[in-house]
C-alpha cells in the first residue's frame, strides 16, 4: 500500500515537471516567433518593392533617372517636371492647362501702388488694351478695395509693405518669370496719362527696335531731365543737350549712367541684362 502511494506521487512530480517544460518551450518559442515575424514581413514588402521598381524600371528606366542639369537635389526628377522658366498667366483649378487662357497678354505693364491713387491708376489702365497683364504692387498692404474696378479681377496683386519699384521688380520681375512677355512696363503711380496711347507707343518701340524707351514728358510739367521732354519735331530722340553744368561729359555719370525713369520700358531681350547692370542708354518716345 505505502509503495502505490509513492508511486502515484512521483507520476505527479513527473507531470508537473513536464508541464513546466513545456510552457518553458512555447514562452520561448513565442518570443522568438514575434521578435522575427516583423522582419519576415518587412523583407517580404521589400522583395515586393524591389521586384516591382525592376518591372517598372525594365520598360522606362524609372531606376536609372539621373539629370544633371536639374537644380541641386532635384536631379532624380523626370525631365519635364522641372523648367528654367515660368510665367504670371493666371491658371484656373480644373481643366486642361491648354484651355486655361483664350488668349495670352503678350505684355506686362506694373504699377507700384498706394490706394490713394486708385483714380489715377484707374485711367492709366483704361490707355491700354487688353494685350497687357496688369500687375499691381502694393506698398500700403491694400488690395481687396481695389475690386471696385472691373480690371483689378484679373489683375495679379503682389503686396509687401512700404517697399520701392525696384524693390519688388528685383524680387518679382526675373527675366525667367517674365520671359513670356515681349514688353514689360515698370511705371510709377502718379504718372500723367491724358495724351499717351498704349497702341501707338508699342508700334513707335517696334518700329524703332528700341530695349529701353520712355514715354516723352510734357515741357512744362516740372522736368528734371531734357533728356525726357517730348518734342515735336521727330518721333524718337536719344540724346540731348542738359543743362548748363549738369552733363560736362557725356561719357561720364550722371549723363552715362542709368537713372531709371518713372515710366520705364524693357524689351524681352534687355530684361536679362536689366537686372544686372545699370548703365543702359534710353530712347525717348515722343508721343
Amino acid at each position: 500500500m505505502g509503495t502505490i502511494h509513492r508511486s502515484g506521487v512521483y507520476r505527479k512530480t513527473n507531470d508537473s515537471a513536464r508541464l513546466i517544460i513545456v510552457t518553458i518551450v512555447g514562452v520561448a518559442f513565442g518570443f522568438f516567433v514575434g521578435i522575427s515575424f516583423p522582419a519576415v514581413t518587412f523583407t517580404k514588402n521589400e522583395f515586393r518593392r524591389s521586384k516591382s521598381l525592376e518591372t517598372l524600371g525594365s520598360g522606362s528606366n524609372v531606376t536609372n533617372i539621373y539629370v544633371p542639369t536639374n537644380p541641386r537635389g532635384a536631379e532624380l526628377l523626370p525631365p519635364g517636371i522641372v523648367v528654367a522658366e515660368s510665367d504670371l498667366y493666371l491658371r484656373r483649378l480644373w481643366g486642361e492647362p491648354s484651355e486655361d487662357m483664350l488668349k495670352k497678354p503678350k505684355y506686362l505693364l506694373t504699377f507700384t501702388v498706394g490706394y490713394d491713387q486708385r483714380n489715377n491708376i484707374n485711367a492709366a489702365v483704361k490707355k491700354f488694351s487688353d494685350d497687357f497683364q496688369i500687375l499691381l504692387f502694393h506698398y500700403d498692404g491694400r488690395t481687396s478695395e481695389w475690386d471696385q474696378f472691373e480690371w483689378s479681377k484679373s489683375a495679379i496683386h503682389v503686396s509687401v509693405m512700404r517697399q520701392t519699384k525696384w524693390w519688388y521688380a528685383k524680387r518679382f520681375l526675373h527675366p525667367d518669370i517674365v520671359g513670356a512677355y515681349e514688353y514689360i512696363f515698370i511705371w510709377d503711380e502718379d504718372l500723367g496719362v491724358e495724351h499717351f496711347n498704349g497702341e501707338k507707343y508699342i508700334q513707335l518701340v517696334k518700329k524703332h527696335g528700341l530695349e529701353i524707351s520712355q514715354p516723352g514728358l510734357e515741357p512744362n510739367n516740372g522736368l528734371t531731365w531734357q533728356m525726357t521732354k517730348r518734342r515735336g519735331d521727330r518721333e524718337v530722340h536719344t540724346d540731348t543737350e542738359e543743362k548748363p553744368g549738369w552733363c560736362s561729359d557725356p561719357h561720364l555719370p550722371p549723363c552715362a549712367a542709368y537713372s531709371p525713369p518713372p515710366p520705364l520700358s524693357l524689351s524681352l531681350s534687355l530684361s536679362h541684362t536689366h537686372t544686372h547692370t545699370h548703365s543702359l542708354p534710353m530712347c525717348v518716345c515722343d508721343i
